[in-house]
């Protein structure tokens, strides 16, 4: 009789539903570029963005914005990527990001800067109508590789900001003032036609899913 209750639980257990899980902090982050089309991604603007050899190339062809927009919208996110400046013209990472409809100009929306050239606030927090909100200490003007390949990891917690350049925080801040607070993930090519950026290698995770 002993036997056989034992065998009734042992057996019990097999057909008993597995436990659901939170995912782990390394199972959250997901592949938001595939390396090798613009699949998840939108083109806002008139300038040329494409995929070569596992790389984002966006190229400044008009005296125009242009932008290569996440086609899922992000709230609270940490966000991995690498970028290489190859011309003078700067470019950032938006994020709460909107269009107005039809155009390339934006209604809402912050963009961490970056800029190859030095004292150019890379990493830096700028728009929402407001202009610069926030810029890295003078110390950190000359972390960016301006020649090279460069690693970037960007936080968004509500109104708390964080993004660190080549293994370096740049920036720790928190708005006092934010005026957005949902959107897309944007790449950005500033007007003049001397945009010319690359990007790889990029992460996303989704903080408000947890």
């Amino acid at each position: 009789m002993r036997t056989l209750i034992l065998f009734i639980a042992i057996a019990g257990l097999g057909f008993a539903q597995p436990q659901k899980r939170p995912p782990l902090p390394n199972e959250q982050w997901e592949q938001a570029f595939n390396g090798k089309d613009l699949t998840g991604w939108d083109k806002v603007g008139n300038e040329k963005w494409d995929v070569e050899d596992g790389v984002i190339h966006g190229q400044g062809v008009t005296r125009e914005y242009g932008y290569l927009q996440t086609v899922k919208k992000y709230k609270d996110f940490h966000m991995a990527l690498r970028f290489k400046c190859e011309a003078d013209g700067n470019s950032g990472v938006f994020f709460h990001t909107a269009f107005k409809p039809g155009t390339a100009d934006v209604s809402q929306g912050l963009q961490f800067e970056i800029d190859r050239t030095p004292m150019h606030h890379t990493g830096g927090i700028y728009g929402d109508g407001r202009g610069w909100i926030a810029w890295p200490s003078p110390e950190y003007e000359f972390v960016i590789r301006p020649n090279d390949w460069n690693d970037m990891l960007l936080k968004v917690e509500g109104n708390h900001y964080v993004a660190e350049l080549n293994g370096v925080k740049v920036l720790d801040f928190t708005d006092p003032n934010p005026k957005s607070f949902d959107g897309t993930i944007a790449l950005q090519l500033h007007s003049g036609g001397q945009g010319n950026m690359r990007f790889k290698d990029i992460w996303i995770r989704d903080l408000s899913r947890r």
